[in-house]
């Protein structure tokens, strides 16, 4: 061999040793971000961390993130606050995990970030909530949340049955996307009876106290007030603490969303008078479903899964325990 194909050959060979090197450090060819198949990290960035319902999410997630040989990280922010759940997912950025499963604290201010996510290479399941913009996540898991404020309504007017008199709702932040969904189909449903006046939607910023001071200063301004639906757990236990305080417990009928340990007391002892229970294990565990389906480059399903609710009072309580949520792993 002549010197110049010499030379031909070593560049050639140091071209290949080059690519090869390249593809072996990118952990998989054809693959970027955290999007590779041997990347067997998950991050779940639930609203808001040490809420039973959040937790019981968890617990679905994590049993079957393991069932299916996947490490699932959660990190929550301290409220259900945009600004106090963005930073977490710009951290989470910086670890390139394979996929993330978040419920957006806002169903616009969220977009951003999370788009961030998915321009990393990184999948994007949205758990409970939801964003307006709906190229961002590839699947969406949650509550049919209409039908649970239908729901609402319906099991309110027939705990009141035929007497007359003015309901509430009692939401928690503009723009949370389940909840005012919930709002919504209690609004919309609560037409059908005609016994029964909607005096509106009061925002409580997702904090008990403001439940509580709601509950009282409609009290006075309402006397005829006969029902209360709380969109959410803390609503509810704050409009349970505002219905004690007044001495109406009983006088005013309230139905609540979700099961706490707390609402569940607080449905045995009288406070309430139904809950409106989802399953946020079956949501934790069809999220992770969806991220690692995406992960493995396999169909990921529908966009939209909802799952179902129930309506759950005293006389109907021990049937139905496992919808009731979880305060511990």
């Amino acid at each position: 061999m002549n010197a110049g194909k010499r030379r031909v050959a070593l560049v050639g060979a140091v071209l290949t040793a080059a690519t090869v090197v390249a593809a072996c450090g990118s952990g998989q060819v054809g693959q970027v971000g955290g999007s590779s198949t041997d990347n067997k990290k998950l991050v779940l960035i639930p609203g808001v961390q040490a809420e039973p319902f959040y937790i019981s999410m968890q617990c679905g997630a994590q049993e079957e993130a393991k069932k299916l040989g996947y490490d699932l990280n959660t990190q929550a922010p301290q409220k259900f606050d945009p600004s106090l759940q963005t930073p977490i997912v710009t951290g989470v950025l910086a670890s390139k995990p394979a996929a993330v499963l978040i419920a957006p604290t806002d169903d616009k201010a969220m977009a951003s970030p999370m788009q961030q996510l998915k321009d990393a290479g990184i999948k994007v399941v949205e758990v409970d909530t939801s964003l307006q913009d709906k190229s961002i996540g590839l699947a969406s898991i949650s509550s049919d949340n209409e039908q649970g404020g239908r729901k609402a309504a319906d099991t309110l007017a027939q705990l009141v049955g035929n007497k007359q008199g003015s309901v509430l709702v009692l939401n928690t932040i503009a723009g949370t996307s389940t909840t005012d969904a919930r709002a919504k189909g209690f609004e919309d449903e609560i037409k059908k009876y005609p016994n029964l006046k909607y005096v509106g939607a009061q925002y409580t910023n997702n904090e008990p106290a403001q439940a509580a001071a709601k509950v009282s200063a409609t009290l006075s301004s309402t006397p005829d007030l006969i029902g209360v639906f709380a969109t959410n757990l803390n609503t509810g236990e704050g409009a349970a603490t505002g219905l004690r305080n007044a001495g109406k417990v009983g006088q005013v009928n309230l139905v609540g969303f979700d099961a706490s340990p707390n609402e569940v007391e607080d449905l045995k002892s009288g406070s309430f008078q139904a809950l409106i229970a989802q399953d946020p294990a079956s949501i934790g565990r069809k999220g992770v479903d969806a991220a690692v389906a995406a992960v493995q480059g396999k169909p990921v399903g529908p966009r939209e899964v909802q799952t179902d609710l129930i309506a759950i009072t005293q006389q109907n309580l021990q049937q139905n325990q496992k919808y009731l949520y979880r305060t511990s792993c």
